[in-house]
């Protein structure tokens, strides 16, 4: 937009977008790039998910050292602090040609970076924009791990240096970026107690204890599934179809993520029970469907599935978050969510780095036959109990708000516990 003097501003919202996009962009880029590192370098499935999961224990990391830090420091020295550290991780991407010990530096300077910037920018959309600021939070990492992995595909596929042209382009991306946040106005106050800040708080409720029991299941079940998605899956693609197209195992990433960003959008308004209810199901159909793909040899067949789930990827998340945050006090949200957090984070790289040892050991295709099996009983158990116990008499409502607030709608209720003062992290893909 242009400011009274005429001279040319850049929107905020639209930046924190773009930026927080870039960040899961250049998080997914790596994901059609394993299954290269694994040919080039010798590399085994066990130490390609172990690179997947020190990039998602940094970034979990990260979010609950550094998640408040914006708070004092302001969020464009934080956001630009980040961005520098991201294209740092992009140059040491450039490195990993001469070893595959810069593969993990790399990935641990990336899974930092991206906490950072993901804690930061999260509180600034919400800052600049308290309506569109949260519903971005929730679709430009999906969105950006869409277009990261289906870009590096492309890459890959059609242009030269295909271990280092993706990370060129998001260096220079992340500098532009750098120097672009000082052009925008500062959105917080600073205050002090920075180094206090920096001390993680986790904290449950005891209210809350029960929901977030309930719920375990169907959000670990749902975490497994995208650490599995993001670390072995091109992979297994080429494996099961015998297609070496890099495009082919990238459409596949990139359909879970395009089809969680559009649940999110379109389920943003339905009550947390319905959406699990959904997401569950769904879910279980994709698993059923990717796993008759992966024996039929039938790419359409893995992406159409791959679509069903991640429709169910993206409901299963509102849900859980639509019933653990509602009833928390303003004091008690921060505390909950990086509960949640490192819960959510654990399942999402832990059992990866077991896929890996299955990966080695069993093949590719027994490996996602096992996954699919143990998501789907641990998910659908998850729900078959959670609305046993939510149909008792004695258990009432799970999302049900204290009996001295009225009761809110639910999507306001989540934009305002997760996005609003608790700094929401944004999608913690």
């Amino acid at each position: 937009m242009l400011t009274g003097q005429g001279s040319r501003r850049v929107d905020p919202l639209s930046l924190h977008a773009v930026t927080l996009g870039a960040f899961f962009a250049a998080a997914a880029a790596p994901t059609p790039l394993y299954r290269i590192y694994q040919e080039t370098l010798a590399l085994s499935p066990v130490f390609v998910t172990l690179v997947f999961a020190v990039y998602a224990v940094a970034l979990l990391k990260a979010l609950l050292v550094a998640g408040s830090l914006s708070d004092h420091l302001g969020r464009r020295p934080v956001i630009a602090g980040a961005l520098v550290l991201e294209a740092a991780a992009m140059g040491l991407f450039l490195l990993v040609g001469h070893g595959a010990a810069w593969l993990v530096v790399a990935r641990i300077v990336q899974g930092l970076a991206t906490g950072i910037a993901a804690a930061s920018l999260g509180a600034a959309l919400v800052d600049v924009d308290r309506t569109r600021g949260p519903i971005v939070n929730a679709v430009a990492p999906l969105a950006g791990m869409a277009l990261g992995a289906l870009g590096t595909s492309a890459l890959i596929q059609y242009a030269p240096l295909p271990l280092h042209l993706v990370y060129g382009l998001l260096l220079c991306t992340f500098a532009g970026l750098a120097l672009a946040i000082w052009r925008i106005p500062e959105s917080a106050a600073t205050r002090p107690g920075a180094l206090a800040s920096l001390k993680p708080r986790m904290a449950v409720p005891a209210r809350i204890r029960r929901p977030l029991a309930l719920v375990t299941p169907i959000n670990l079940a749902n975490w497994t599934l995208g650490g599995f998605y993001l670390s072995l899956v091109p992979s297994v693609v080429a494996a099961a179809t015998g297609s070496r197209a890099p495009l082919t195992g990238g459409a596949v990433v990139t359909a879970l993520m395009v089809a969680g960003a559009v649940s999110v959008l379109l389920r943003r308004g339905r009550a947390p029970r319905d959406n699990l209810t959904f997401g569950v199901l769904a879910t279980a159909l994709g698993v059923v469907l990717v796993a008759a793909g992966i024996h039929l040899a039938s790419v359409p067949l893995l992406i159409l599935g791959t679509l069903v789930t991640g429709c169910g990827f993206g409901a299963s998340f509102l849900g859980c978050l639509g019933t653990i945050m509602p009833p928390a006090e303003p004091d008690e949200r921060a505390g909950l969510l990086a509960a949640f957090y490192v819960q959510s984070y654990l399942a999402f790289s832990l059992p990866a780095v077991g896929a890996g040892f299955l990966a080695r050991s069993l093949g590719y295709a027994t490996t996602a036959d096992l996954y699919a099996g143990v998501i789907l009983v641990v998910s659908v158990g998850g729900l078959a109990v959670l609305r046993a116990r939510d149909a008792a008499p004695e258990g009432g409502t799970l999302a049900a708000p204290p009996a001295n607030r009225p009761a809110k709608p639910r999507v306001r209720a989540v934009v305002d516990h997760v996005a609003g003062r608790l700094r929401h992290r944004g999608s913690p893909l």
